[in-house]
């Protein structure tokens, strides 16, 4: 259930945490009060369009948070999962909604969540109805809903759809390769084309980053070798004849005196070395020397492989995925046959079975229709339509969809001697409020939905019929957490708690409240709303709170 909403500076609330209790919980006060503040802000939860208009008077952020304690937290963490947010701890649920001006955030478990989120789990949380509010019940598809919710036929709806998908999927995989089939010529020659320039390439990664280094060396290989050679020429002209003079020199130095050898040891090596640099300069050379056929040949390649990443992708890897790509799909058309001919039976495969289950749903569907339809008649008459007339016709699809093989259609006559009309056509609020009452008594041991809050809907209501909206409604609280913001005393008396709201005025500013009401508090509240404060409306109270009719 709801177990805290926090509301701050939203129209007249200031700073408000109210926390409502289990069962049906009664809303009051007088006209202009604040009662649409709880519906406000529970619609902002539910994920509706924030209007700054709401922020209060002087304040540039509105924020509304609730508290939910849910004891079956399947359906929320499976959405919750496909977002990418993290699932519930425990049993709590945190959702919070803060608009400014200048932006609007939301979030749930305190991670920022989109609004489309937190309305798809606003509608796993709250039903909620006023005096306008009957989408949900007038839409045909969730009237099928509410059918299979009432004959427990969810699992085998769930089944039914998902073997819908897969009819759907390979019915459109079928109808996409079909009309390839219709591919002009020209496309099928841009393929192979594309193919054979790719293949004939012989590409790989590897050549074409040494290529690139070679062709570097290539471009540059007339200064490398001027370079090399004017080395090498001084090494063998000059340096390498000098340091035969050199060596002669020390070696007669050596054998006039012995401990010049600390002096000349080093002489040796560095004579290798340079002779092994001049070797190594020829080498050098001859691999710089490049004829001109062979770099042509280079500057051939680089054009080729420049081309094909202008044409396919913005590197090798790039060109070769985009041939092998155009292998699949040159397969996939040169073989489309034999596909087509697979995707055809899978398709036919998939119907069958989804005629197979649509026609078992069906048959269910039709069995528990009239069984509904009686259950809310009788919830109806208690609410004061005694000769009415409530019919649930299921009207076949021409061909199956997502939902099944029909469509239900609620229909209702108000009155003996009318024709049941569909509820979408009825004009009266005060009528679709009881139907939408009756109804949902009807489902209440289905409806998995843990939060009620009904506003208002007992509007041009009164007498013996506000007396039975009272019983129903609390009837609902023993298996759901049920807010009813209301005007008619037999419907608050008929609250396991109940709360009022005050308009509250300072000097420069107004402010709604909400308090409980108990014992005395609460019979001169139901005593005010009976219209007078005497000890007539006093005692006429006291009888609605011990749950007796005057």
């Amino acid at each position: 259930m709801l177990t805290t909403l926090k509301i701050k500076n939203l129209a007249l609330v200031e700073d408000l945490t109210w926390e409502p209790g289990p069962g049906l919980v009664g809303v009051t006060g007088e006209t202009g009060a604040g009662k649409s503040m709880i519906v406000g802000a529970l619609k902002l939860i539910l994920g509706e369009r924030a209007n700054h208009d709401l922020i209060r008077r002087g304040e540039s952020t509105c924020t509304v948070e609730a508290v939910f304690e849910l004891s079956n937290l399947d359906q929320v963490n499976e959405l919750l999962e496909n977002a990418g947010l993290e699932t519930c701890d425990g049993q709590t649920l945190v959702l919070k909604r803060s608009f400014s001006a200048g932006s609007n955030k939301q979030f749930i478990n305190c991670s920022a969540s989109t609004l489309s989120v937190l309305r798809s789990l606003g509608d796993q949380l709250i039903d909620l109805h006023g005096p306008h509010d009957h989408q949900s019940l007038l839409s045909r598809d969730r009237q099928l809903s509410m059918l299979d919710e009432y004959a427990q036929l969810e699992t085998a709806a769930k089944k039914y759809r998902d073997t819908w998908r897969q009819w759907q999927d390979a019915l459109t995989a079928f109808e996409n390769l079909r009309d390839s089939e219709r591919s002009s010529e020209q496309e099928l020659d841009l393929l192979r084309f594309q193919v054979e320039e790719i293949q004939n390439a012989e590409l790989n990664v590897e050549e074409a980053v040494e290529l690139d280094q070679r062709y570097q060396l290539a471009t540059n290989s007339t200064r490398l070798v001027d370079s090399a050679k004017a080395a090498g020429s001084h090494l063998n002209e000059t340096i390498l004849p000098a340091l035969s003079e050199v060596q002669r020199s020390l070696r007669e130095l050596e054998q006039l005196d012995a401990s010049a050898l600390q002096i000349t040891s080093g002489f040796d090596s560095a004579h290798i070395e340079l002779e092994e640099l001049n070797q190594a300069l020829a080498i050098y050379i001859d691999n710089l020397d490049l004829d001109p056929e062979s770099l042509r040949a280079m500057e051939q390649r680089i054009d080729l492989l420049e081309t094909l990443r202008r044409k396919y992708g913005n590197n090798i890897e790039d060109v070769i995925a985009h041939g092998e790509q155009a292998v699949e799909k040159l397969a996939l058309i040169d073989n489309r046959g034999d596909e087509l001919q697979r995707l055809e039976t899978l398709a036919a495969s998939a119907e069958k079975k989804v005629i197979k289950l649509g026609q078992a749903l069906s048959k269910k569907r039709r069995d528990c229709a009239p069984r509904l339809a009686r259950e809310i008649s009788k919830h109806l008459k208690d609410l004061g339509f005694k000769q009415s007339k409530f019919e649930i016709p299921l009207e076949p699809l021409p061909s199956p969809e997502l939902k099944g093989l029909e469509q239900a259609d609620f229909v209702f006559a108000p009155n003996p001697g009318e024709p049941p009309k569909p509820l979408r056509v009825i004009a009266s609020s005060g009528e679709m409020s009881r139907v939408m009452l009756a109804v949902k008594s009807a489902l209440a041991e289905q409806d998995q939905i843990p939060l009620m809050v009904f506003d208002e809907i007992d509007a041009n209501v009164g007498g013996e019929i506000a007396h039975a909206v009272g019983a129903k409604m609390a009837s609902l609280g023993a298996q759901h957490q049920v807010v009813a913001i209301t005007h008619l005393p037999p419907v608050a008396a008929s609250a396991h708690c109940h709360y009022v709201v005050h308009k509250e005025f300072s000097k420069n500013s107004t402010r709604s409240t909400l308090k409980e009401v108990t014992g005395a508090s609460r019979v001169a509240e139901l005593s005010r709303m009976l219209g007078g404060g005497g000890e007539s409306a006093k005692a006429h109270a006291e009888t609605l709170l011990a749950g007796k009719t005057p």
